[in-house]
């Protein structure tokens, strides 16, 4: 059913690109979409601190030091399959280089800094471990096997399987480098979705034969806020597209129908954030909403270098006006499967920011690698998971300076996570989740000083280091992992439900056919998708998507790799 409005609920990633193809190939003028959202962030984030701490998760939950940078997560891109990101990139101006498109621009820079990972994986009284070597015995080849064979049409066998049981037959995956390193690359769990890992199987196939070194791995040039949202966002501010912030949209009113199957919005009830007030907007016939029904930055607090960041209870803002669509109707899907159980989904991590490069340059000395968005993920000695097994700590990402257009050339910023916050630290005999700042540098340093081959160890420059710190601000996020919970098909909606007049889903926690999440490519998508159909425009014009996993050749190199 065409539309001529939009109103947009969320300001994320998938919204952004509904907008521009309801401008570029709808032909709608800019003036008639509207946004509503509490931020214009999304996940796609990166700011100085000081730019945040007023915003609506925030601002109940103040910190001393507002110094430095922070960003609360890091995505990776990959062309190959982010092929619908790359074309919305291509279609608005960088904001940071004249001349270029987004896409352009991060084209140029992945160019001239490409990604090869020298230190992947790192291990107390080993240094840096040969990742190349997975690890896997036969039974890890055959369930992997089956996991890459298996048919789209047969993916329902996996509902409410996580990937533990999965291998319950082989747990022995999970002490592999191909583990460590699938699990920190795209932070799965052993709790996750296995039927989310078969499709990342199918997606990222080719991965097996250079996860070691994260060659495919393509990078913005700086933070993807600067480098992809606000594209987007001055791109649509241009064509009179309205952004309304401080906006907390908490209830829908829909059309009363006899058979109560249809899905008609008629209002939404909203409050601003600001002042407290509450409205209603009245959503017309001519008018489509766009939802992005859950976000994985919701109720992610922040905390400094003398504080750890505090936990927020509340169920998330996208989430919970989800759940009270899915109360009124019921192919919507089930919203507690991803924000009900915060241990299978939380994690915590932290943007450091010093005033020199001292500690930037110890880092090079010992991952033997320049700094250029590497992922180095540290391997416990002994065992910490509940199968009494080793697995990773902690992981650190470091980025090609500046990650900020308004950094200082002296600064550096590093970010990292713990991707399990309610471990205690090796060296800070804490819960991740209740280190301040200060804490996980300690534990970074301590981590860094195992694997340091000498001749001199960091420890020697701990004072120094921490003298050089402007700030470190850990984040903690109780859904940053949510993506991923187990769950069946039927627990995400349609990007159109079955039945839905005006009514799209957008975001992560859609269905959509072979995409995975945690991607700014199923992002992309489902904003395309939602748009297209409300513009009239044939289905057949979506971006066509490159199915690797059933390519033969990928697909002999990725079992070459596997009995390597």
């Amino acid at each position: 059913m065409t539309k001529t409005k939009a109103i947009m609920i969320g300001a994320g990633l998938s919204n952004m690109a509904a907008a521009v193809y309801l401008i570029q190939e709808g032909h709608w003028n800019g003036d008639a979409i509207t946004f509503y959202s509490l931020d214009d962030h999304g996940s796609n984030d990166g700011a100085p601190t000081d730019d945040v701490t007023d915003e609506y998760w925030n601002k109940n939950h103040p910190i001393e030091n507002t110094k430095g940078y922070v960003a609360r997560g890091g995505r990776m891109l990959n062309y190959r399959t982010y092929v619908d990101l790359m074309d919305l990139l291509s279609r608005v101006p960088s904001a940071t280089e004249p001349g270029m498109t987004a896409a352009e621009d991060t084209l140029d820079f992945d160019a001239k800094h490409r990604t090869f990972d020298k230190a992947r994986l790192l291990k107390g009284g080993q240094g840096i471990i040969n990742g190349g070597h997975l690890k896997l015995n036969n039974k890890d080849r055959v369930l992997l096997s089956r996991l890459v064979l298996m048919p789209d049409s047969q993916e329902e066998k996996l509902d409410n399987i996580t990937i533990a049981q999965y291998f319950k037959n082989s747990p022995h995956i999970f002490q592999t480098n191909f583990w460590y390193m699938w699990e920190t690359t795209f932070a799965f769990r052993t709790r996750s979705s296995v039927q989310e890992l078969r499709r990342y199987m199918h997606q990222m196939i080719y991965e097996f034969t250079q996860i070691e070194h994260l060659v495919g791995v393509n990078r913005t040039r700086y933070n993807q806020y600067e480098s992809i949202m606000l594209p987007l966002i001055n791109y649509l501010k241009d064509q009179g597209v309205k952004i309304v912030l401080n906006r907390r949209v908490n209830d829908w009113t829909f059309k009363e129908t006899t058979m109560q199957d249809e899905i008609t919005v008629t209002a939404l009830t909203m409050e601003n954030t600001e002042t407290g007030e509450t409205q209603e907007v009245p959503v017309a016939d001519d008018t489509a909403v766009f939802f992005t029904n859950g976000s994985i930055t919701d109720s992610a607090t922040m905390g400094d270098y003398n504080t750890p960041a505090p936990e927020n209870m509340d169920y998330g803002a996208a989430a919970g006006l989800w759940k009270k669509a899915t109360e009124r109707f019921y192919n919507l899907g089930n919203p507690d499967k991803f924000f009900e159980d915060r241990d299978a989904s939380e994690w915590v991590s932290f943007t450091l920011t010093t005033k020199d490069h001292l500690l930037l340059n110890e880092i090079t000395r010992i991952t033997t690698q320049v700094p250029g968005n590497a992922l180095n993920s540290f391997i416990s000695t002994t065992p910490i998971t509940p199968l009494n097994q080793e697995d990773v700590n902690m992981s650190i990402v470091v980025h090609h300076q500046p990650h900020f257009t308004t950094q200082k050339p002296n600064e550096s910023v590093i970010w990292g996570y713990f991707l399990y916050p309610r471990r205690t630290g090796e060296f800070v005999n804490k819960q991740y989740i209740k280190m301040t700042g200060k804490e996980m540098l300690q534990e970074l340093i301590g981590q860094l000083a195992k694997v340091d081959p000498g001749p001199t160890n960091i420890q020697d420059k701990a004072k120094e280091i921490f003298d050089s710190v402007i700030n470190n601000i850990p984040v903690y996020m109780p859904y940053a992992s949510a993506l991923f919970n187990n769950r069946a098909k039927a627990d995400r909606p349609e990007v159109i439900p079955t039945h839905s007049t005006n009514l799209a889903f957008t975001g992560e926690f859609v269905e959509q056919p072979y995409q995975m999440v945690f991607t700014e490519q199923s992002a992309t998508r489902s904003g395309e998708i939602a748009a297209f159909h409300f513009a009239g425009v044939p289905m057949d014009k979506l971006v066509k998507n490159p199915r690797f996993d059933k390519d033969p050749v990928v697909l002999a190199k990725a079992t070459k790799k596997m009995f390597e």
